[in-house]
């Protein structure tokens, strides 16, 4: 998690929205910075931590697609989640499950990737969001804040309104880094293309040069 990013978090973070709330992280293991500390320093009364995989600030595994499932609907004063959807292939599912632990009236608190981040999967990578994307998604909440994160990350801060109507966006279609265009969902043809296994290509070639510069200065 870049710096910006985690600024562009803390200002969305009140003290109000925290004190006394139960908090649910979703996408919450901690690989390079996280908000749980500040989030935790508002002596929220319950933080809990989830992810697909055992890790640093997960409390529990849990898929974002079944978050009703674990804790029931209505469970949450506040809903996380930072550079979660891009890796979620069923994004849809994730939101729904996102808003359905939400209760009335409480905070979900969203970041994800723009166009101009590059591929990284761990372990996969689907989607790109733009400010127009985060709105119409969440246009059946009230939104608080919107904004581009400098220079590849979006944020919103949305309320669940007391009339709740979920907007289910079933024929939404979104930018895929895999497809390289918008659609509403990612097909097997399109793993298999050479445009995607070209950028894979390129991105573990990055990540060696990265980890072989790392290691060659901290043998100096």
């Amino acid at each position: 998690m870049t710096i910006n990013c985690l600024l562009a978090l803390a200002i969305q973070l009140r003290r109000e929205d925290i004190e006394g709330k139960r908090i649910l992280e979703v996408g919450s293991q901690d690989v390079n910075g996280s908000i749980r500390p500040l989030a935790e320093s508002y002596k929220p009364c319950e933080y809990i931590g989830v992810d697909i995989v055992k890790g640093k600030n997960v409390d529990l595994v849990c898929d974002s697609g079944n978050l009703i499932t674990a804790f029931g609907r209505e469970s949450f004063d506040m809903v996380i989640s930072t550079s979660l959807l891009e890796h979620v292939k069923d994004w849809r599912q994730a939101i729904h499950n996102m808003k359905g632990v939400c209760k009335t009236g409480g905070t979900i608190l969203v970041t994800s990737c723009s166009m101009r981040f590059p591929y990284h999967g761990y372990p996969y990578d689907f989607w790109r969001f733009e400010t127009d994307d985060l709105k119409n998604i969440f246009s059946d909440c009230k939104i608080f804040a919107l904004q581009k994160v400098p220079s590849n990350l979006v944020l919103i801060t949305v309320k669940k309104p007391d009339h709740f109507a979920e907007n289910y966006f079933l024929d939404y279609e979104l930018y895929s880094i895999v497809a390289n265009k918008k659609v509403k969902d990612i097909a097997a043809k399109d793993f298999r293309s050479l445009y995607f296994k070209k950028i894979v290509l390129k991105s573990h070639i990055t990540n060696f040069m990265v980890g072989a510069t790392n290691y060659i200065c901290s043998r100096l």
